[in-house]
């Protein structure tokens, strides 16, 4: 008997792993419901694995090591991965073909330029080389990347010369990414050049939206990209928290949640 109950929790153990490891960060009550067991049972089985340092406890969730501060780009495209592929499939359905559409540099952006490898024709501007190798010499597409000063842990360019070079497009939607969303302040970044570059691609599209997870309601950026009323929509995976859905509503900015599973 004693085997068996450890046979189930070292299976149990694998597969809470298994989920952080796809989803970068996972709640207790997450882990419940995926695992069909209670969350004093997660708690049970999350102690041992903290205790090894395989998983690090943070606000109710546990995260990989390293994880929980801000992780490298291709780290990051693993956090909250289902919530971003359906934020970025749901995003991309309002792209058809021929279309133009800029992008700043994000996680959450690039899904959305995989989800576009099905169109044909586009005019795509961006400063991420992620996005750039993703659609460039593809189903006819045009690719114009910014210059700049590369950032190393994304590879997308920054400065003064990448925005002038947004600024000189003007194209039918504009994505970005967000590090955080505020109810006072709005979209904000971590970085001033970040900022700077969304900023941009908000401004140079016919229609602009932010495409971001629910995990952003509960951070709270350095720098201001721009107020309720800086974008025209907000795509994302969770009814935001009250105040901001009434700095949306007060806005007139669209709140699109996407459901996933």
């Amino acid at each position: 008997m004693i085997e068996d109950i450890d046979v189930k929790h070292a299976k149990r153990h694998a597969a809470i792993m298994q989920i952080v490891g796809e989803e970068g960060t996972s709640t207790i009550a997450e882990l419940a419901e995926r695992l069909g067991v209670s969350q004093e049972s997660i708690r049970r089985d999350v102690r041992p694995l903290t205790s090894a340092e395989k998983l690090v406890k943070v606000h109710g969730a546990v995260t990989l090591p390293h994880h929980f501060a801000e992780a490298p780009f291709e780290k990051r495209m693993r956090e909250n991965a289902k919530a971003k592929r359906a934020i970025a499939r749901y995003a991309a359905a309002k792209v058809s073909d021929g279309d133009s559409v800029m992008f700043d540099t994000g996680t959450t952006t690039s899904l959305v330029a995989r989800e576009l490898l099905v169109r044909k024709n586009l005019t795509v501007v961006t400063n991420s080389s992620d996005i750039a190798r993703t659609l460039a010499t593809v189903n006819g597409n045009t690719v114009y990347m910014a210059g700049g000063k590369l950032h190393g842990d994304n590879g997308a360019a920054f400065g003064a010369l990448a925005v002038d070079f947004l600024n000189s497009f003007s194209v039918r939607f504009s994505f970005i990414s967000i590090g955080a969303i505020d109810p006072v302040a709005g979209a904000m970044d971590y970085h001033l050049e970040e900022a700077q570059i969304a900023h941009a691609v908000l401004g140079q599209g016919e229609t602009s939206y932010i495409v971001s997870d629910s995990s952003k309601y509960k951070r709270r950026g350095l720098v201001q990209v721009c107020g309720f009323d800086g974008f025209d929509g907000l795509i994302t995976n969770e009814q935001p928290p009250a105040g901001i859905v009434e700095q949306l509503a007060e806005a007139e900015t669209r709140l699109e949640v996407v459901a996933h599973n």
